[in-house]
């Protein structure tokens, strides 16, 4: 059918129109999440809130200019609008963070499970934000100047006018952007189709492009050596997974504030030199759960290779993992774990997280069905920023005044400190009582914990905050882990440590998160060929018979 009434409109005000749709209408969310978290105390918060639109029509308009090429830009368009549409219903909808899983789950869920999402309402929204939307920019004919080179120019005066605007913004703005950004990592994936195009890109170069996926299977040979001691006790150890905790601010490493009371009563063994792999959980956990040193970790191996728990749930020893912070990472993907948060604790749980005491929850009914070798690994929320105050219950406001807030950088920076530190406190307390649930098992089991940091954190240091700097760039808040060990005397004597050598070993030796997946093969004693003693902690302060 002809429409002889076609719309006509000029390239450059399309590319206007297409870029306002875009920045105000599909990244609504976004811009009225940005305006939540803004704290407006000045005249300087205004502007700068004003300013995010204008930041997300120019950069829109910007790449319309460029894509501004007959056959290209109104095919382009319809898809981007299509599958901005729909991924703002789930957002809007359910909450759902559009990022490369998220992509993973649309390209292999079925027809059923695609097709239990489908309701009325989302045909409304379809109807409203996708199909309204693309009849439009379908109807409108696109005028060009009469010379190519003409429309050609305009569009990348444009496309200049455009990239000045930002950059215009960029040096009003800059440091607003830097802590919005910085401290609301989850806002910049509301982002749309930015998101859903990183996605994409992301799933189609692990899953296609990145070679063979198949697991990678270590350590099959691995098997519990020959007894060391008469005594034939289980063993059974605890590994805390800490979350966000930085070294600087861990008394036992000599901080002048005490935020280890209790684990200097338990007389822990504490390394003070301590390195991480990486500086996000993302890296960080798988890292120290595989068998490669950092400086030639792979991730995309790490992604589809065993690790620590497949090699020892290899020797027969049972593994539980117990989460608390948004996932393992892939590390205990193929052994039992459970997401603490999911069991709907209210004595432990609110607004959404769950206090580190939730992983200790019946933690007793497990041990008591325990009746072979055993490792427990518990993976905190520990300190994890900005909301800091959220990460200890009230009794563990020691420090004040403090910080309660997650926009940290406004805050005053010893209040900031206190806050963190009382996260430490609740950490240390934390501890401490596994320490002494595991006291209370000695007599069924030869007992240890093991704690260590997955990362640091900056707390305005350089004027950085949280973590996730570029390892060869990051500070020392970042990279310098707390890391400790303590057993009980059973244990050191059927393996035949000397507690006294491995405290001056800690005080002096520089470890990192490459000891892990050793020391905690040599603290079962299992013998494996993915076994390496140099970097086996403890195994420099055995007598082995």
């Amino acid at each position: 059918m002809k429409f002889p009434n076609k719309l006509q409109c000029h390239s450059t005000w399309f590319n206007f129109g297409a870029a306002l749709f875009f920045a105000i209408v599909l990244n609504g969310l976004f811009v009225f999440r940005a305006w939540q978290i803004i704290t407006y105390d000045r005249l300087h918060d205004y502007l700068f809130a004003a300013s995010i639109p204008v930041v997300l029509i120019s950069a829109f308009y910007f790449i319309f200019s460029l894509i501004a090429w007959p056959f290209i830009r109104k095919p382009l368009l319809i898809v981007l609008v299509l599958t901005s549409a729909a991924a703002n219903y789930f957002m809007h909808s359910f909450g759902t963070v559009i990022d490369t899983n998220m992509i993973e789950n649309v390209f292999e869920s079925n027809a059923q499970e695609a097709g239990a999402l489908i309701s009325r309402t989302w045909v409304v929204w379809m109807l409203l934000m996708g199909i309204l939307p693309v009849a439009v920019i379908s109807s409108i004919r696109i005028q060009n100047g009469q010379r190519w080179w003409w429309s050609l120019l305009q569009r990348l005066a444009g496309a200049l006018g455009a990239l000045l605007i930002i950059l215009l913004m960029a040096v009003l703005f800059y440091k607003d952007y830097a802590s919005l950004i910085r401290n609301n990592k989850g806002l910049v994936k509301m982002i749309t189709p930015a998101n859903i195009v990183s996605g994409t890109g992301h799933y189609v170069d692990q899953r296609w492009l990145q070679g063979s996926q198949q697991l990678v299977k270590i350590g099959q040979d691995a098997h519990k050596g020959p007894l060391i001691a008469a005594e034939q006790k289980k063993t059974l150890v605890v590994l805390v997974v800490g979350e966000t905790g930085r070294a600087e601010d861990f008394s036992l490493g000599g901080y002048q504030r005490d935020t280890n009371p209790q684990l200097k009563q338990q007389q822990v063994i504490y390394y003070p030199q301590a390195t991480s792999c990486g500086t996000e959980t993302a890296v960080s956990v798988p890292c120290m759960f595989s068998n490669m040193p950092r400086e030639q970790y792979d991730a995309n191996l790490a992604h589809h290779q065993e690790g620590l728990l497949d090699v020892l749930a290899h020797a027969g020893v049972s593994v539980l993992w117990r989460e608390n912070d948004g996932g393992c990472k892939g590390a205990c993907d193929r052994v039992p774990h459970t997401d603490m948060t999911m069991w709907n604790l209210t004595q432990y749980c609110h607004d959404g997280f769950c206090l580190d005491d939730v992983l200790l929850h019946n933690l007793d009914n497990y041990t008591a069905s325990l009746h072979n070798d055993g490792i427990i690994v518990l993976h905190q929320m520990g300190s994890h920023g900005p909301a800091y105050y959220q990460r200890y219950p009230s009794q563990f406001r020691r420090f004040t005044p403090t910080c309660d807030s997650n926009q940290i950088q406004d805050c005053d920076h010893q209040a900031l400190v206190n806050t963190y530190d009382n996260s430490l406190l609740y950490t240390d307390d934390m501890l401490s009582r596994t320490i002494d649930k595991l006291k209370a098992l000695s007599d069924r089991f030869n007992v240890a914990l093991v704690y260590l940091s997955d990362h640091g954190e900056s707390l305005g240091e350089h004027g950085m905050y949280l973590h996730g700097a570029p390892y060869m760039f990051a500070p020392s808040q970042q990279t310098h882990i707390p890391l400790l060990m303590w057993m009980s005397p059973g244990y050191a004597a059927a393996y035949h440590v000397n507690q006294g050598c491995l405290r001056q070993q800690a005080a002096e030796t520089p470890v990192s998160q490459d000891n892990l997946f050793h020391t905690l093969l040599g603290m079962f004693n299992i013998q494996t060929g993915e076994y390496q003693p140099r970097l086996d902690m403890i195994r420099s302060c055995q007598t082995l018979s």
